[in-house]
């Protein structure tokens, strides 16, 4: 290997100044940007070779190499500026944002070694003591404004976003969390989506074009979105102090309909495997669609616009706006038109003789329904193709049901009604418990406790460890509300029978050796399932007794799905708290103001956000501060840590006393006190 490969000072135009091992991440990627024609300030590098030498017991007053990048770097003549560029820093894994040491303002070669040896032993600080670090030296300026660009939302995962944040002078402030700076949040031409001032400076529109098109090139050249230092010279020149990979999960682009789990929360509690999908969304999917133009309540057009029910990860959510749960904003002009209103008259017509005859029509599918399922035998009973005819025909029950209970529920009073299927099943399983019956026998003798369970591809349901005593008093029920109840219940126990008959097949294609475990057939769809038993397939495809379904986090109470098919939370300004949420989901705890030695699980409420709360993050639920930035290095760590962090809160120290036990969410910046049981 060559010297210069080899050498322990390297400037940007030395090609092996681009290898992450020798001048670390953050001098790395500059060396880069710098040979892609980016504009960066020059840049001189003390390499994980020099780093190695002083590990090895080298004196840094004495060194040739030290002395080498001092007159490189011009020193003599201009201040300089010291950073650290750890092999460990600026990654695409993890940033270490600010947890290595950084020396501005240098004047003389006697400071010039302090603040190297400072940014050496700063590895002690952040934990990469074992890692080799490189130091990058470049001339300091003075800048008019400088801040951060991100190069994708780094809340929310929007790809067609762009934040910036500035403070007068360089970003080192903005960084550290000392201030907040002004905050845009951009489209990708630059136009401002929303805007906060706070104490930071307005950019020109000329200078939100110029970063904005400096994200889109740092990412073509980088590969990617990235988290980008900048700074605007007194001359007005820009200038590219430090590129990162985002680690924040690029959500890509929202649109179509806003989505939530909330009206299908009781239908579907846990999230469904791919055999479970395809089993139950469908069914359900088409009972919506039939319930909505049966009672007017949506458009043929308005329901191929929408999926209505989509599955993500296995987690089960339903469009909003069709569910009720957001109501339309009409135009001038649809509200001007005479022939909606036409329509909504017939079909007012339509839905009154309907409404009138829902609840006898519920009364007859519930006898259809009952009437089936005692027919059926023993699933093992059946042939294989009977069982598979036996799960579609659920399927086309289940539509049915649905839509019944979806009628009930759009078009008569159930409002009344304090009957639920729940509440009964807790009564009777605790009683039957109380008898000293087994769950085995309770399920035979009283299936109503399957409204405790969830829907599962499965051999046996496992019921609730314990049942609450609901008192000796009985709920007071409507008649509609106890039809709708009883639909429900039947849903269920049509789910049950399709569940089993579904295990009862991966247990036969085990046997017959098709399948590794019954248990893997709920990883297959039932097109795939039918096709070896119909002997259209020799085996089913990918299977895997390894296989381990991943679910991912809960859905967000309302979303829209991206380009990449990932939910992107939906907000609205009335859900916004009094700060900025700043990611890493939500958490619950008590407040603590202690920065030096947080109770674990605990919410730290603090000032500013700075880099040395970073050893505390591991040990916390969530953290609020009154000021600082969703890019600061803190927020950052805290995004990757999964943290819920809140930002910009004012008077959160004063509001959120030690002991109270709140709710923050790092999505939405909401916080929340929480109800604790006496």
């Amino acid at each position: 290997m060559s010297t210069v490969t080899r050498a322990a000072v390297l400037t940007f135009a030395d090609p092996p100044a681009t290898e992450t091992t020798l001048t670390g991440g953050k001098a790395a990627a500059l060396a880069r940007a710098a040979a892609a024609g980016l504009p960066t300030l020059d840049g001189v590098v003390l390499t994980t070779v020099f780093s190695d030498h002083v590990d090895a017991g080298a004196d840094l007053a004495s060194s040739e190499a030290l002395v080498e990048a001092f007159e490189r770097a011009g020193g003599a003549e201009r201040p300089l500026v010291a950073r650290s560029s750890s092999v460990v820093e600026d990654s695409a894994a993890s940033s270490m944002a600010g947890q290595f040491a950084s020396v501005i303002g240098i004047h003389g070669f006697a400071e010039f070694v302090d603040a190297v040896r400072v940014v050496i032993e700063s590895r002690t600080r952040a934990g990469a003591a074992d890692h080799p670090i490189a130091v990058l030296v470049q001339p300091l300026i003075e800048p008019r404004y400088g801040g951060v660009l991100f190069g994708v939302d780094p809340v929310s995962g929007r790809s067609d976003r762009r934040v910036v944040s500035a403070v007068f002078g360089g970003p080192e402030a903005l960084v550290s969390g000392e201030v907040d700076g002004s905050r845009y949040l951009l489209d990708e031409r630059a136009h401002t989506v929303e805007t906060d001032r706070n104490d930071g400076p307005e950019l020109s529109r000329t200078d939100l074009r110029r970063l904005v098109q400096l994200s889109a090139t740092v990412a073509e050249v980088f590969g990617g979105p990235q988290d980008v230092e900048w700074a605007i010279g007194t001359d007005g020149q820009l200038w590219l102090l430090q590129s990162r990979p985002v680690t924040t999960l690029v959500r890509g682009v929202p649109s179509g309909p806003v989505y939530g789990p909330g009206p299908v929360a009781e239908t579907f509690p846990e999230p469904l495997t791919e055999l479970e999908q395809d089993l139950w969304v469908p069914p359900l999917r088409d009972g919506v669609r039939h319930a909505l133009l049966l009672a007017g309540a949506a458009t043929k057009a308005q329901l191929a616009a929408s999926e209505v029910v989509v599955s993500v990860a296995g987690h089960v959510a339903i469009d909003l706006r069709l569910a009720g749960g957001v109501p339309p904003t009409p135009t001038l002009l649809q509200r001007l038109n005479p022939v909606p209103a036409a329509r909504r008259l017939h079909a007012a017509w339509r839905v009154g003789r309907l409404r009138a005859a829902l609840p006898q029509l519920a009364e007859q599918l519930l006898d259809r329904v009952d009437a089936d399922l005692e027919a059926v035998p023993g699933v093992d009973e059946l042939t294989s193709r009977q069982l598979v005819a036996l799960v579609q025909r659920g399927q086309s029950v289940l539509r049915a049901v649905h839509a019944h209970e979806i009628l009930m529920g759009m078009l008569t009073d159930t409002s009344t009604n304090r009957m639920t299927g729940a509440s009964i099943a807790l009564r009777v399983l605790a009683e039957a418990r109380l008898d000293g019956l087994s769950d085995e026998e309770i399920l035979v003798h009283s299936p109503i406790v399957l409204a405790l369970t969830s829907p599962k591809v499965g051999a046996t349901p496992v019921l609730p460890a314990s049942a609450l005593t609901l008192g000796s008093g009985t709920a007071e029920g409507s008649d509609n509300g106890v039809l709708r109840e009883a639909l429900r219940l039947r849903a269920r126990w049509v789910q049950e029978l399709m569940g089993r008959a579904a295990w009862q097949l991966g247990e036969r294609l085990e046997a017959a050796g098709k399948i590794p475990s019954a248990e893997s057939i709920r990883h297959h769809d039932l097109e795939a399932i039918e096709a070896i038993i119909t002997q259209r397939a020799v085996t089913l495809p990918a299977s895997s007794s390894g296989h381990v379904h991943s679910f991912g986090e809960p859905l967000p109470a309302c979303f829209q799905l991206s380009d990449l098919g990932l939910p992107i939370v939906t907000r609205r300004a009335d859900e916004v708290g009094g700060g900025t949420g700043a990611g890493g989901g939500t958490g619950v705890g008590p407040v603590t103001h202690d920065t030096v030695d947080p109770p674990p699980g605990s919410v730290l409420v603090t000032t500013t956000l700075t880099p040395g709360l970073g050893p505390l993050l591991p040990r916390l639920a969530g953290v609020i501060a009154e000021t600082g930035s969703v890019l600061s290095h803190l927020a950052i760590l805290a995004r990757e840590s999964g943290v819920a962090t809140v930002v910009g809160y004012a008077g959160a120290a004063e509001t959120f006393t030690s002991g109270v036990v709140v709710r923050v969410d790092g999505d939405s910046g909401d916080v929340a006190l929480e109800e604790v049981a006496a």
